[in-house]
């Protein structure tokens, strides 16, 4: 997962509103977002990792989110634990026992962005954030591949974007749904000057700097949309991508928590 932004209690009908897109190598086996357990036995709606295990972007029945995005950096080095276990551990733990548990084994994992949201609030930890550990509470914000509302252009741009509509978000979460997609599918560049420098060269800057990433062997492979509504009301809706941005399966859930 490389990009995020999300709203809380930025609409009365809405009081959380998730939109994301996971950008990763397309020969990456990876299984479709679905209802499963995991090994401590927490129900899921989550895709899966096939190759480390774990996931990016998991939903419970509650309507709670855990998400991680990788941070960019030159130098790449393996962590000993996968940080596809982070969103699963987010949801399955209080935030005080994730917060003893990363501030003990952050340096176990590659650069890592972990968040946790309810309808009512947020937290946010980084392994590469000088002071990790914060609780988010009413606004919009943007995650990508450095902290948490790092001004990266692609990030302001669907920061602003996603703002704009879930304020003006009505109470039909289908018709939410439908304007947000299209908001993660802009290919738009950032111009030279406001690319960021994270080691990775210019033409790999200029290649990332986008919402949506339309690559032959990377880019964005899954967008997807999370609405908690007011009344309890939760509706998910994932949309897959293939290679040079090749319109995928698109999934969609339902329920009342």
């Amino acid at each position: 997962m490389c990009l995020i932004a999300f709203a809380l209690g930025q609409n009365r009908h809405f009081p959380l509103v998730v939109a994301a897109n996971r950008d990763e190598f397309f020969r990456r086996p990876t299984a479709a977002m679905d209802w499963w357990t995991t090994n401590n036995g927490t129900r899921v709606l989550a895709g899966r990792d096939l190759q480390s295990g774990g996931t990016w972007l998991a939903v419970t029945p509650a309507g709670e989110v855990g998400a991680v995005t990788n941070v960019r950096e030159g130098t790449v080095e393996t962590g000993r634990i996968s940080r596809g276990e982070l969103p699963l551990r987010a949801l399955e733990s209080s935030r005080e026992q994730l917060a003893d548990h990363l501030h003990d084994e952050g340096d176990r994992y590659s650069g890592f962005n972990l968040v946790h949201l309810t309808p009512r609030s947020g937290w946010y930890f980084s392994n590469r954030d000088a002071h990790p550990g914060r609780h988010i509470h009413r606004g919009v914000y943007g995650l990508s591949n450095h902290l948490l509302q790092t001004p990266w252009p692609k990030l302001l741009r669907l920061r602003e974007a996603v703002g704009e509509t879930v304020m003006a978000a009505g109470e039909d979460a289908e018709g939410l749904h439908r304007r947000l997609i299209p908001l993660l599918q802009d290919t738009t560049p950032a111009p030279d000057r406001l690319l960021p420098d994270t080691g990775v060269g210019l033409d790999t800057e200029r290649f990332l700097s986008s919402p949506f990433i339309a690559g032959t062997e990377y880019g964005t492979r899954a967008t997807t949309i999370v609405t908690v509504s007011a009344g309890g009301d939760i509706q998910v809706t994932e949309q897959s991508w293939g290679p040079d941005a090749e319109a995928g399966e698109r999934r969609r859930f339902h329920w009342q928590r």
